[in-house]
């Protein structure tokens, strides 16, 4: 089997087990978690925010390559220009660079938001997400990432919450026709607090809609962090964001257990903070820690 046929296979059966465990209920979700995962379960890949957003596409698969990674998910508006303004035979430039290396095309980090109080904005960015969506087909990814920016002021919560849902429903229909999953990051002032998320995941039960772990030092809050992680963990995508594996006090030891508890065939994309003169040195750093803690 080569390698693209196989990454087809791993997407879709994460795709899969999300799927039958929402369906299926909490029962489902226990016996997921019951299975233990062994190291090559998970792939570390990078997202171009913040180590990779000067880099034009070629440089991007370079570095990759040469870190040891094997996917990237590209941010909107990055050097690497890969936008919906791309046209046919641009695309198809973009997904053979992707297919001719070992790094893979994960998927696409934008800024689409549905939050908003203006009914105009709200529909504009469903639009673009859509346009995103496309976009990823085109170019050989398997998914969006999207995110809530915050609860709207003067708006009743229950209100944003529900718009937010219903809108994760309209472009995971959308998405699921092309292939794509919608990777709700868990990020903004109140929305990335873990009850708001699980509420907006209440109303977004499509099953093509789904959560990226971000990494936040809101998981640590209230019952902490693995009493956060199983309020969650049944909408889980195949991408989680973290940042620096050994920087700060965020406990990634002991949030790679948990995946690994879970049997997570994912992406573990580094979304990175600091600015290293050597990106590749970083990124095999990163990239070797990440290693050491998912080996058991």
């Amino acid at each position: 089997m080569n390698p693209i046929d196989r990454r087809s296979m791993l997407k879709a059966s994460v795709v899969t087990s999300v799927a039958a465990a929402i369906s299926a209920g909490p029962l489902a979700t226990e016996t997921l978690a019951a299975k233990p995962a062994g190291p090559s379960d998970m792939q570390f890949g990078l997202v171009t925010y913040l180590w990779g957003k000067d880099m034009d596409l070629p440089t991007l698969i370079d570095v990759c390559e040469k870190s040891g990674l094997n996917g990237v998910e590209l941010r909107t508006e990055h050097k690497h220009g890969v936008e919906p303004s791309l046209n046919k035979a641009e695309r198809e430039d973009v997904k053979k660079r992707f297919a001719d290396s070992p790094v893979e095309l994960v998927g696409y980090g934008s800024n689409a938001q549905y939050h908003e109080a203006d009914p105009k904005k709200l529909q504009a960015n469903i639009e673009l997400t859509k346009r995103y969506v496309e976009l990823m087909h085109d170019c050989g990814a398997s998914g969006v990432k999207v995110k809530p920016n915050g609860l709207v002021k003067g708006v009743p919560h229950e209100q944003t919450i529900e718009q937010i849902g219903k809108a994760l429903n309209d472009v995971a229909a959308f998405g699921a026709d092309f292939g794509q999953q919608i990777r709700v990051e868990v990020h903004g002032k109140e929305t990335q607090e873990i009850d708001v998320m699980k509420a907006i995941f209440d109303v977004a039960d499509h099953p093509n809609a789904t959560i990226c772990w971000n990494s936040n030092d809101e998981d640590l809050k209230g019952p902490g962090l693995e009493k956060n992680f199983e309020l969650l963990k049944g909408r889980f995508g195949d991408t989680v964001h973290v940042r620096e594996l050994n920087i700060g006090d965020y406990p990634y030891a002991k949030l790679m257990r948990l995946f690994r508890q879970m049997n997570y065939q994912g992406w573990i994309l580094l979304e990175a903070r600091t600015d290293p003169k050597d990106k590749i040195a970083a990124l095999i750093e990163q990239r070797k820690v990440f290693e050491e803690m998912v080996a058991g």
